[in-house]
């Protein structure tokens, strides 16, 4: 039987699923020059070579993207099944990855993190902001949050939070030069503070009214990746902004925004928290499910 140590399988996966060794050593809570060491005397054990590395990236080998796949389910299982006899134990306890864009992090689970962990203290949560579409299972999550237009069919779908709505909103200073928009169109050739992804990629606003949806391609002259660089920039006076009512709804109530267009800001529904269909949730998931089911009772008007 093959005497390789769990613990060295762990960190390799770790390292090829991050592509990292700085980001897997963080996770294993390990130095990068020790977690560097043991993935060569791996490599050394097993006789093959299993991380490209370069100076500046890491990446799995043809025989460590095979061994990987392999890997990733029976680690899954052994966590899975340490989870639940601690479980058994009266005590959830585990890890819990989470995947979330940065809203969702801000307006729904930041206000959970200290409650959950307080009820459950063997949980260890874990909580990445990322906008990207990913994969969770092959990035190793246990859950991801989405909204709705983008959840897998086959994955489990759970209301994280109520309703949303996106505002428009500006400085009065704003309002004084370039007037009142009465309509989406209004906005066209006016300031605006944008968002880019780290793609590029730069999303329309989108306004509807009476079943008319109308989609205006803001110009600039700021367009940045994250809420509150765009904030500051519109207290600013730079221009418009359009982001979600909680991010602003203090701003407005002072007088420093003013909302502009509301007949067209639509409500929808908040984001879900989503897993895989086809295995066991582990305990870790299982108590914040059960934590989340309380959580929206005790929220409910």
């Amino acid at each position: 039987m093959d005497d390789t140590d769990l613990r060295d399988l762990q960190a390799f996966a770790a390292v090829a699923r991050h592509r990292s060794f700085r980001r897997a050593a963080l996770e294993q809570r390990v130095s990068v020059s020790s977690l560097s060491q043991r993935m060569r005397e791996l490599e050394e054990h097993l006789g093959v070579r299993l991380l490209n590395r370069t100076t500046r990236s890491v990446a799995p080998t043809e025989a460590g993207e095979q061994l990987l796949r392999r890997l990733e389910p029976a680690l899954g299982e052994v966590a899975g099944a340490l989870s639940d006899l601690r479980e058994r134990q009266g005590r959830p306890a585990g890890r819990l990855r989470i995947n979330a864009p940065a809203p969702a992090v801000d307006l729904v689970l930041a206000p959970m993190v200290t409650p959950f962990l307080t009820r459950f203290p063997d949980v260890e949560l874990e909580i990445t902001m990322d906008i990207a579409l990913i994969d969770i299972v092959a990035q190793g999550y246990d859950a991801g949050v989405r909204y709705e237009e983008h959840l897998a069919q086959d994955m489990i779908a759970v209301p994280l939070g109520p309703p949303q709505r996106f505002v428009l909103c500006a400085t009065p200073s704003v309002l004084d030069r370039f007037g009142m928009p009465e309509r989406p169109e209004d906005l066209l050739g006016k300031p605006s503070v944008s968002t880019v992804y780290a793609s590029g990629a730069h999303p329309p606003w989108e306004f509807e009214r009476d079943g008319r949806i109308v989609r205006i391609q803001p110009g600039g002259p700021f367009h940045a990746g994250h809420t509150g660089i765009q904030l500051r920039a519109a207290l600013d006076g730079l221009g418009f902004l359009m982001t979600f009512d909680d991010y602003v709804r203090e701003h407005i109530a002072a007088g420093r925004l003013v909302a502009v267009l509301e007949d067209w800001s639509q409500s929808f529904p908040g984001p879900f928290l989503y897993y895989p269909s086809r295995r066991q949730p582990p305990a870790s998931l299982r108590a914040f499910l059960d934590f989340l089911k309380d959580w929206r009772r005790q929220a409910a008007p």
